[in-house]
């Protein structure tokens, strides 16, 4: 695969660019602006980021180098905006698409996870379903499926866009919560990810 590895800042560039065209496609593609608060969002990150225009722009760079962005010059735009490539160019469907997002922004995570997290990017039916597009993921040498840390009852998976993934360097998975604690933890990141998004949205009108 030609286009990988990804160094880290593109890697987040690309989740925030797959993130957005889901979830907000009213404001999609991106300016540069726009993009450097995505990859600095404290909510539906980690880890929290704080780069610069600068490298953000380089990052960009970065991906269209690979063919995995493109920028978009808008008829009456006063700025360039900027779109993924990465899911044409590997075929991905929405699901696929949504769950990379959330390993890009987020690191590994487990099918409960990542459907709890992606239901602004697509309302996932079921786990089964969940599992499935990450069967596919894994078949396209996207994603892996990692060695389920002891005390835990979930695999965790991780993207392999930055290359292949250590299991014993990822983060280890904290204890899971109770079914009805785990939706509210949810619901309340899906909140707070929205409102921050409508912020960010209202604070681009004035760009």
């Amino acid at each position: 695969m030609d286009d990988l590895p990804l160094e880290p800042l593109p890697l987040r560039v690309l989740g925030v660019l797959l993130e957005k065209e889901l979830a907000t496609p009213e404001y999609y593609p991106l300016t540069l602006n726009a993009l450097v608060n995505g990859c600095n969002q404290s909510s539906n990150r980690d880890p929290v980021l704080a780069a610069g225009e600068a490298e953000v722009r380089e990052a960009v760079e970065a991906l269209r180098d690979r063919h995995l962005a493109a920028t978009v010059q808008e008829a009456g735009a006063r700025v360039a905006k900027y779109a993924q490539r990465f899911t044409e160019r590997r075929g991905l469907s929405v699901q696929e698409a949504a769950l990379m997002a959330e390993l890009l922004l987020r690191g590994p995570q487990t099918p409960g996870e990542l459907r709890g997290r992606s239901t602004r990017m697509y309302p996932f039916q079921d786990l089964a379903e969940v599992e499935a597009a990450l069967d596919l993921l894994a078949e396209a040498a996207l994603a892996v499926k990692l060695p389920r840390a002891p005390g835990t009852k979930e695999s965790r998976y991780a993207h392999l866009l930055g290359g292949p993934v250590d299991a014993g360097e990822t983060p280890a998975a904290a204890p899971a919560p109770g079914p009805g604690l785990a939706a509210r933890v949810a619901a309340l990141e899906e909140q707070l990810g929205q409102l921050r998004e409508a912020f960010e949205a209202f604070r681009r009108q004035f760009e």
